[in-house]
This record gives C-alpha cells, sequence and structure tokens, in this order.
C-alpha cells in the first residue's frame, strides 16, 4: 500500500484514497449517494429515505457533491417549485465502492453480530 503525502491544501490530494474521502467520506453522503444509485429523488423523498437528517445537514450535504460534479440538481418551474437530484455519471461510478462496502458490511455483520 502506497503511503498518502498531503499536498498543499488548495489542490487536490494526491492520495486517492484521501481524495474519494474529502469527496464522500461522512456519512450522510454516502446514505445520498446510496439511494440516488437506485433513482432521483426530490428532496423531501430523499430525506424521508434517509432517515434521522435535518434539512440543514441534507442541504449542506447535498451542495459539495453538486460542486463536485457527482449530483445533479434539477429545479423545474413550477409553483411551488420542485427540485430533484439524481448521479452524474461519475456519481454513478461510485457503485462498485458502494458495493464493496455493503459486501464487507455484511461479512462483518455476519462474524460478529452476537
Amino acid at each position: 500500500m502506497e503511503v498518502c503525502i498531503i499536498e498543499n491544501e488548495k489542490s487536490l490530494p494526491a492520495c486517492p484514497v484521501e481524495l474519494t474521502l474529502s469527496l464522500i467520506g461522512n456519512k450522510w453522503k454516502f446514505l445520498i449517494i446510496r439511494d440516488l444509485l437506485i433513482e432521483t429523488k426530490r428532496f423531501s423523498v430523499l430525506k424521508r429515505s434517509i432517515g434521522r437528517i435535518s434539512q440543514k445537514v441534507l442541504t449542506d450535504n447535498l451542495r459539495q457533491p453538486e460542486t463536485s460534479g457527482i449530483v445533479t440538481r434539477k429545479v423545474y418551474a413550477e409553483v411551488p417549485p420542485r427540485v430533484e437530484y439524481s448521479l452524474t455519471p461519475l456519481g454513478q461510478s461510485l457503485d462498485t465502492v458502494l458495493n464493496s462496502m455493503m459486501t464487507w458490511g455484511e461479512h462483518y455483520k455476519n462474524k460478529y453480530e452476537p
């Protein structure tokens, strides 16, 4: 395994693991991506499917992946406004990462669950 070196803060991390974690490395972002891998969702539907997340935290955790090109936000000119979130092709490519995590989690759960 290669050693990851921290670069200056203005550039992307040199270490691929660090870069990936900086883009999707918290519980909420993983759950957002998990749900958007299934289908495009409106904000309220996404909030319900994730569970115990506040509106502010969900909004904050949708902004960064949108800026990074992982999530796309589509606003419809309706009253009331309708907003839908989906994954970009880049975001869809995280499917293998989440599937690997799911496999590992199931293995751990089966081995260590009382």
